[in-house]
């Protein structure tokens, strides 16, 4: 279930994603379990998975018992083998797949001067190559029906912050420039690929960041001083899902308040106004 509940009221009828196959990663909590709700409601069929044993089983699980298609999965996406099993598995189960969301990640977060190697490497399998091995595993099956990917970046891929975010801008930046060249192949197969680089987004994981460094995200590094729902990423994805997105592909959309348009604006100090 959401940890926000769906804005509504929702209209059991708006079935946008109406019998789409859909794989999405990390599902188990944060961001893959809102959208995975979401994108049932709308009609969706979901395969989903997470790292945290028996969480992906759970969330679908509660969708299940209210007529909903979903189930879950525990899969170590960095095990390529594992990826590739839980991919071909899922697609096979629903018959095809016409949407993949990448949306797992997981970094480590240090100082440049402080980042090891091993975090580095973490970083980048962890948000970058298992974005490559899941996509790899799918694409064969996009192409033969055409489909939409979408991959979770991060408004950090275009910008940095002194958080120690360096594997972590790092390996998103990656996935935009990964995204962009999966989009150039795959647009005469009618296979659409695009990203979503959310801002600073209310999660478990973020949940545990101290209260000043979330308050200097917010008012510092977002035009719009709030913070983000899972929610909002959610119904980004819905679209870039729906055939509403059909001519779209090789773009990244912003759900990031304003973080990279307005980020001139929010580091320059207001001219005083007349005494």
């Amino acid at each position: 279930m959401t940890e926000q509940p769906i804005p509504g009221p929702f209209d059991p009828r708006d079935r946008r994603l109406a019998d789409k196959r859909v794989l999405i990663t990390g599902t188990g909590r944060g961001q893959g379990a809102v959208a995975q709700e979401l994108f049932a409601r709308h009609g969706a069929r979901v395969i989903g998975c997470d790292l945290q044993p028996g969480a992906a089983a759970a969330t679908a699980a509660a969708l299940s018992a209210q007529g909903l298609s979903a189930e879950g999965h525990d899969v170590d996406l960095a095990d390529p083998d594992a990826a590739r099993t839980w991919v071909e598995r899922a697609i096979e189960t629903l018959g095809g797949i016409d949407v993949l969301y990448n949306n797992a990640s997981a970094p480590a977060i240090a100082p440049f001067a402080e980042l090891t190697l091993d975090q580095w490497r973490f970083t980048v399998v962890n948000e970058l190559e298992i974005v490559f091995t899941v996509t790899s595993a799918a694409w064969s099956a996009l192409l033969d029906g055409g489909g939409s990917v979408i991959n979770t970046a991060s408004s950090n891929g275009s910008f940095g912050i002194p958080l120690g975010m360096v594997a972590h801008g790092a390996a998103k930046a990656g996935v935009l420039g990964l995204t962009r060249q999966l989009a150039t192949e795959g647009a005469p197969d009618r296979v659409r690929v695009n990203a979503i680089s959310p801002g600073f987004v209310d999660t478990p994981a973020t949940r545990d960041m101290p209260d000043h460094v979330r308050d200097w995200i917010v008012h510092s590094v977002h035009l719009m001083p709030v913070t983000i729902e899972s929610i909002d990423i959610a119904y980004c994805a819905l679209y870039l899902a729906s055939d509403e997105s059909r001519f779209v592909t090789g773009a990244d959309f912003l759900v990031d308040a304003g973080s990279e348009g307005g980020r001139s604006a929010g580091t320059v100090p207001l001219a005083p106004g007349p005494a």
